[in-house]
């Protein structure tokens, strides 16, 4: 394992390099893997797929976005065909998004579920076994040959160690600086459930479903609409509670894949109430681990900002607030610039469209060195600040922000997002080049 972070230290910031696992326990009779297309100019993995030798129940959530990718329409269409079951592979290429790409796009995608299926001796009858995902540059066709050739080298090349996983979560990457991916186990009468997370993403990253790709695998046997309703679930605790700049992308994708190897009974939301939630807690912990590595990848970013609202009227409106101080460009660009300018988090507040009381707001910067609070607002009334102690506060790299509504209803919502800084600009001004 020490020889994947020394393979690895020579591209990814060494501050990175703490969120790359060294070791795992995957998901039985699954097989991944990664190769180069040279669809990325830089010669970097650019092509990976997930495979089980066994049928998967599977569950997707797709961007809201009215320009949706050609594999998002493709896989949303397939999953309510086959009632999300019988599916066994995802193909996924990253340097080209496929969108808005018309009729030619669609085509291409058809084409790519279809040879992977023929490459991996799928008996389909009428709807593939296989889901697709794409990312990387908009308004561009995809590369074929170049496709197809991948293909033809990963079916041959898939395993299911440690570093074959790795790999697959490094080809799945655009602007990311490192590759994403949790796993964990639990038990339950003896029986080991696996779970596997793999994420992408850095930029166009705002909620409203889960504006990335990521995959959550698992060899739990999991009745195909609880594992859809637990996977929508999930996304609106995690996924649908980040942003680092705003922008929602055309081929957001979350797919799950429940392949049933574990044993045990068959989980559903109407069985053993203690498994399904034990089962719950362990899905919903990895899917917003998963996202948090996202804010902390996001696109030229120095800081991570966790934000806590809580007695808003409901949950919906903490999350519309959160929301809104998340995206506020003035915010973000004050925590980057180490200033303590809290006025700017209720500006955003304020136009957020929630029932606010400006005498019952209250609002904190929390160290996450574990010294006290800094009091910025109490009660509507603004607190004398030592500029010296906000920016000591600020200076660390992770940072808590606590907004506390006092409205008598009892909304909250956790929410993680990060600054916005030159660097951002930088990345996104040539990204095409």
């Amino acid at each position: 394992m020490l020889r994947l972070t020394r393979l690895y230290s020579m591209t990814i910031p060494k501050d990175k390099l703490k969120y790359i696992p060294t070791n795992g326990t995957y998901p039985k009779g699954f097989k991944v893997g990664s190769v180069s297309c040279q669809v990325k100019k830089n010669g970097n993995p650019d092509l990976s797929l997930i495979y089980s030798s066994y049928n998967c129940n599977a569950a997707g959530v797709f961007t809201t976005n009215k320009f949706k990718a050609a594999p998002v329409i493709i896989d949303r269409d397939n999953l309510q065909s086959k009632l999300n079951q019988n599916f066994n592979s995802i193909i996924i290429n990253s340097g080209c998004a496929n969108a808005v790409t018309g009729n030619g796009g669609l085509n291409d995608a058809r084409e790519i579920i279809n040879y992977t299926d023929k490459k991996l001796g799928n008996n389909v009858e009428s709807i593939s076994n296989t889901l697709t995902m794409s990312t990387g540059v908009i308004g561009q066709r995809l590369q074929m040959d170049k496709i197809k050739n991948g293909i033809d080298q990963i079916v041959t090349q898939l395993d299911s160690n440690h570093e074959h996983w790795l790999n697959c979560a490094k080809g799945i990457m655009t602007t990311d600086t490192f590759p994403k991916l949790i796993s964990k186990s639990f038990q339950y009468n003896n029986i080991t459930y696996n779970i596997a997370g793999l994420v992408k993403g850095a930029g166009m990253i705002c909620p409203n479903m889960a504006t990335l790709l990521g995959l959550i695998i698992t060899d739990a046997p999991i009745e195909h609409q609880t594992l859809q309703n637990l996977l929508t679930n999930s996304v609106n605790k995690s996924f649908n509670c980040i942003s680092v700049d705003g922008d929602m992308s055309t081929n957001d994708t979350i797919l799950s894949l429940s392949n049933g190897q574990s044993g045990g009974e068959i989980i559903t939301e109407n069985g053993n109430l203690e498994l399904y939630e034990l089962f719950e807690k362990n899905y919903n912990e990895l899917a917003i681990e998963l996202a948090k590595l996202v804010v902390r990848d996001g696109e030229g970013a120095t800081k991570f900002i966790t934000i806590n609202i809580k007695n808003a009227k409901n949950d919906l409106e903490a999350q519309k607030a959160a929301n809104s101080i998340s995206n506020s460009a003035l915010v973000k660009t004050a925590m980057f610039g180490k200033d303590a300018n809290w006025g700017r988090i209720l500006c955003a507040i304020g136009y957020s469209n929630i029932e606010v009381n400006p005498s019952t707001t209250n609002v904190s910067f929390i160290p996450t060195d574990g010294s006290k609070e800094l009091k910025l607002l109490v009660n509507g009334e603004p607190q004398i600040v030592d500029e010296t102690r906000a920016s000591e506060i600020l200076e660390l790299p992770d940072l808590q922000i606590d907004i506390d509504l006092g409205l008598p209803g009892d909304g909250q919502c956790q929410f993680w997002t990060c600054d916005l800084s030159h660097d951002y600009v930088t990345i996104n001004g040539d990204y095409r080049s």
